[in-house]
């Protein structure tokens, strides 16, 4: 799968973009209620509204969309025929943005049949401008919907949804609150450490997963610490971006398999689930990836690197544990209301998602992910 579109990065470079405009007539820019408050995508939508000739906004998409939030969005579009969709917001708007792209085409599948496995042919031009570090949509085939009546999410993947453009412009990313920059943050680690050491993992996979390691772990916690560091801003874009282009050619695995009912059923953020899990997930896989974990453990600022693999592996898994404490995300499942009682449901959902439990590196087995979870009922463990 190649990635083919044209990444344009830096500060400011909302500011240049009118040249991609040229010829466009009919524009779907989609995006959410606080994004379009940021004064730059307020200056974004009027330097798009002053170079053609019709510009619907879609400001509504929720957090987390389903099926619905998606069918409703089509049913309130003016017409359909459109010749760029612009996307400005995190992953949930971006995916929606790529299902519109598709879904703006003249004989396109409709959303019942994409959501049924059928495959999109086409789309119209697309330009994707991500204000959050984590999810990595920008670089990946993959739209991600809640699916509310089965309480999991379903992905459509499809690389016809690649971009034509992306846009990484730091300034966009300042206004996050420091807890939805450390969960999204979270995310693009989960998203790069998973690729790497999947089964699917190959050398490209695993160049992109190294590049965005480095960029991650020496600018998350500058990103918290300094929210107008533009410079660390970037990187993180970047390591969001790396993530999504990990994905593009390998795939997660265990983190994400076993937070798709935690987002699915309990409506956690995505970010969030993933931050609780990271840590003893990786514990469990670890003994079969000790020498990918020795390499990403290298990257980490100020790493022993004296240790042997063996124990660059392990301190790895502490540095995952410590980092989301630093964080102040959840490590528990308590903590957030849901209780041990939830355990044969998580267990049996997770195992669910085998497109993704068929990516780690070491055989899964029901009481596996049961223990796994068991390791975020803390009340349990005494």
């Amino acid at each position: 799968m190649n990635i083919n579109s044209t990444v344009i990065a830096g500060f400011q470079t909302l500011n240049d973009i009118g040249y991609l405009l040229k010829g466009k007539q009919r524009v779907l820019l989609v995006t959410d209620k606080n994004i379009a408050a940021i004064p730059a995508v307020q200056a974004l939508i009027d330097q798009v509204r002053d170079r053609v000739s019709s510009l619907h906004i879609v400001g509504s998409v929720p957090p987390e969309p389903s099926q619905h939030d998606v069918a409703a969005i089509l049913a309130a579009l003016e017409s359909r025929d459109v010749d760029l969709v612009i996307g400005v917001g995190g992953g949930s708007v971006l995916d929606v943005a790529k299902l519109l792209s598709v879904l703006c085409v003249e004989d396109a599948p409709g959303l019942d049949a994409l959501l049924a496995g059928e495959k999109p042919q086409r789309r119209t031009t697309s330009l994707l401008i991500p204000t959050t570090a984590g999810t990595g949509s920008e670089a990946t085939p993959n739209a991600i919907l809640a699916i509310p009546e089965k309480e999991t999410k379903v992905g459509i993947i499809s690389p016809v949804m690649l971009p034509d453009y992306v846009v990484l412009a730091p300034e966009l990313t300042t206004s996050m609150p420091a807890h939805i920059a450390s969960s999204t943050g979270i995310d693009a680690l989960c998203h790069l450490i998973e690729c790497f050491t999947a089964t699917v993992a190959n050398p490209v996979s695993d160049n992109y997963a190294l590049i965005g390691l480095k960029k991650l772990f020496t600018s998350l916690e500058t990103t918290i610490a300094e929210p107008e560091n533009l410079a660390a801003r970037l990187d993180m874009l970047w390591a969001s971006y790396y993530g999504g282009a990990a994905i593009a050619h390998a795939g997660t695995h265990l983190v994400h398999a076993m937070s798709y009912p935690l987002g699915g059923k309990y409506h956690l953020p995505h970010g969030v689930a993933n931050a609780i899990l990271l840590a003893p997930c990786m514990r469990f896989v670890r003994p079969a990836a000790v020498s990918k974990f020795a390499m990403a453990w290298d990257l980490v600022p100020g790493a022993d690197t004296s240790l042997t693999d063996e124990e660059k592996s392990h301190a790895l898994v502490d540095y995952f544990s410590a980092l989301v404490q630093r964080l102040k995300l959840p490590a528990s499942l308590e903590e957030l209301g849901i209780g041990a009682d939830h355990l044969p449901y998580l267990v049996e959902a997770a195992l669910d998602v085998q497109r993704l439990m068929k990516n780690v590196p070491t055989a899964v087995s029901a009481s596996n992910v049961r223990n796994v979870y068991l390791t975020l009922f803390p009340a349990l463990n005494h």
